[in-house]
């Protein structure tokens, strides 16, 4: 399974776009190699460079049906349903470190079943079903620093 973007390559530097300090939608995602018996994806952006314990999870989104090869920008998989980041909200949340540069992880999952969780659910929850059902995974990693660190 291959997880790519096209506005920025694995390891390299998120557009200002897509974080705080621009217009903070989600980059585009491409997904290929999904494979086959998938019921379901799961996608789940984190960064561990953030200053508190075990990091932020910036994105948890799961249900995405396993055709999908394209997940736009500024939008979410039809059909699929969102959990709470670390800040506890919803939805996606752009980068925006306070010192430095950050990682930002996204985490693809190939699941043998779709999740049967609420939406608004953690990202703790999703991980413990995404386990019950993998069949693979993938990331891609990108960086930010930003423009004017205060």
């Amino acid at each position: 399974m291959i997880l790519t973007s096209p506005h920025f390559e694995n390891g390299g530097a998120i557009p200002v776009r897509y974080t705080c300090d621009g217009g903070g939608i989600n980059p585009e995602l491409q997904i290929q190699n999904v494979p086959d018996g998938a019921k379901s994806l799961a996608l789940i952006m984190h960064d561990p460079d953030a200053p508190m314990p075990g990091g932020f999870t910036h994105w948890v989104v799961w249900n995405i049906n396993p055709a999908t090869a394209v997940i736009k920008a500024e939008s979410v998989p039809a059909g699929s349903a969102e959990g709470a980041t670390s800040g506890g909200n919803a939805h996606y949340v752009a980068p925006c470190p306070h010192k430095g540069t950050h990682r930002y992880i996204f985490y693809l999952y190939a699941l043998a079943n779709t999740l049967d969780l609420p939406a608004g659910s953690s990202a703790a929850r999703v991980k413990k079903e995404i386990e019950k059902y993998l069949l693979a995974e993938t990331e891609l990693m990108g960086t930010y620093k930003r423009i004017n660190e205060k």
